[in-house]
């Protein structure tokens, strides 16, 4: 007969710490349900495999450089009709990623791209794939840094590493001369290897102002648009609605395309 402190040590030993640690819950609930022996095994190994999966997305979170957490579950579709909850549903299976395909998400500030573009990171990274979250700003930075050090292909490697990049905020920010020549680098990297979400205020029709170079930017889009999603939000944002409910703003004081 073994003894409660002695199964402890097994499951502790076997790295089943969430049987481990609910075992008495776990033990009451299979005999309240009269579970079969069969049964009573495949439900330990449900609760078990759901905590490892958690864990591993909580990691892969932190690894992935989330500014915030936000998940599907809280985005306002109400609140954003332009958005098709069918189309996000869609794109949350992630065959987009698996395919290697882009995903731009375009829009005034405050509409939700940011919002969207995490919680479909989050999905991803529940689905098994690495991703990583950057701003534009702050990528571009990054590589033109490398430039100049003489470490730009150990930079664009690390960019290319993860299955899903996503850049924030493209276009927010005019870009330095060079940027645009960095950035095709890496647009060129993961051509047809790895999936890159990008949140942009601007249409696809002025990124040749945003990177500066016309003749660059036709080229990075020809890559991106090769296989592709583009998803328009039209709407208010929700920051100047919610000042607007507040009474600190006064209705057409304001476009939501004239605020950062």
């Amino acid at each position: 007969m073994v003894d409660h402190d002695e199964l402890l040590d097994r499951l502790t030993r076997l790295k089943l710490t969430a049987i481990r640690d609910q075992l008495d819950s776990l033990l009451d609930e299979a005999a309240r349900r009269e579970l079969t022996l069969r049964e009573a095994v495949a439900f330990l190994c449900e609760r078990e495999i759901a905590r490892k999966d958690e864990r591993r997305v909580e990691m892969a979170s932190k690894i992935a450089h989330f500014p915030t957490m936000r998940d599907l579950g809280s985005f306002d579709f109400s609140a954003q009709p332009s958005v098709d909850p069918g189309q996000i549903r869609d794109l949350a299976a992630c065959r987009w990623i698996a395919h290697g395909d882009a995903l731009l998400l375009l829009g005034p500030p405050g509409v939700g791209k940011t919002h969207l573009a995490i919680a479909l990171g989050r999905e991803a990274i529940r689905a098994g794939y690495s991703v990583l979250f950057v701003a534009a700003t702050a990528l571009v930075a990054a590589l033109a840094k490398a430039h100049v050090e003489g470490r730009l292909e150990e930079r664009l490697a690390f960019y290319a590493k993860p299955k899903l990049l996503i850049i924030d905020e493209l276009g927010y920010l005019p870009f330095e001369p060079n940027a645009a020549h960095l950035f095709f680098q890496l647009v060129s990297r993961r051509y047809e290897r790895g999936s890159l979400l990008i949140t942009s205020n601007r249409s696809v029709g002025e990124w040749g102002e945003v990177f500066g170079d016309p003749v660059v930017a036709t080229a990075i889009l020809d890559r991106l648009l090769h296989h592709s999603h583009v998803l328009t939000i039209r709407g208010d944002s929700y920051r100047l609605r919610e000042k607007r409910r507040a009474g600190l703003i006064k209705p057409g004081t304001l476009k939501p395309e004239t605020v950062a």
